[in-house]
């Protein structure tokens, strides 16, 4: 699998502490393209010192309308697999290797098994997604995808599924997903998403957004 074949989608929110860092350390395992969702620091400056390839949104889109961007963009750039990987730092870069190897092997989804989740909904989706399909940690926010999965669907995401419809999609059609254990590290300052009430909401809101599209 050659490194030109690989696009790391980081979508990243006021996050100059760490971004150059982030770049500089995936950019060995695939092209790094960074989305920057309306940051007011030096997110974007300091990402296209690093490698990055950029876009820019005008104004804060949030999460799933960034790596809608990114996924378009990687597609139309001829981009063969997709991962996506957080802007914090706190995802181990060595950990891709085994992301790319489950790809190699034949999966179409491969995704993260944090050793710790944030907020008490993403606890409940989790055991939403465990006990109907074995998937331990559906917002963990690295995963990688075959870009033909990404063409099938047609899209990233379409309801704001905070990262999941794409996961939830080859789920439902029986394609081979993958799931690799990862420590996550403690952010250098606090989360942009939060862990407030609306946050948490938001989180169980997109669950419940799943469940009727599914029965419907």
């Amino acid at each position: 699998m050659e490194r030109s074949q690989i696009a790391i989608l980081i979508p990243a929110l006021n996050e100059s502490k760490t971004i150059f860092s982030v770049v500089q350390k995936v950019k060995k395992f695939g092209v790094p393209i960074v989305i920057d969702d309306g940051s007011t620091d030096e997110t974007y400056n300091l990402a296209k010192k690093a490698g990055a390839i950029l876009i820019k949104n005008k104004k804060n889109l949030g999460y799933d309308q960034s790596l809608n961007t990114g996924f378009k963009t990687a597609s139309l750039k001829g981009f063969q697999y997709i991962i996506t990987f957080d802007a914090d730092d706190q995802h181990d870069p060595k950990i891709i290797t085994k992301f790319l190897d489950s790809l190699k092997n034949g999966s179409k989804v491969v995704c993260g098994i944090r050793n710790r989740k944030q907020r008490f909904s993403e606890n409940i989706f989790s055991l939403y997604t465990k006990l109907r399909w074995g998937i331990e940690d559906p917002l963990c926010g690295m995963k990688a995808y075959s870009i033909i999965l990404y063409k099938e669907l047609g899209h990233f995401d379409s309801y704001n599924s905070i990262g999941t419809e794409l996961l939830l999609f080859a789920l439902a059609g029986n394609n081979n997903i993958d799931q690799i254990p990862m420590i996550v590290k403690n952010r250098k300052d606090s989360s942009r998403l939060g862990s407030s009430l609306k946050v948490n909401l938001n989180i169980i809101l997109s669950l419940l957004k799943h469940i009727i599209k599914i029965i419907s």
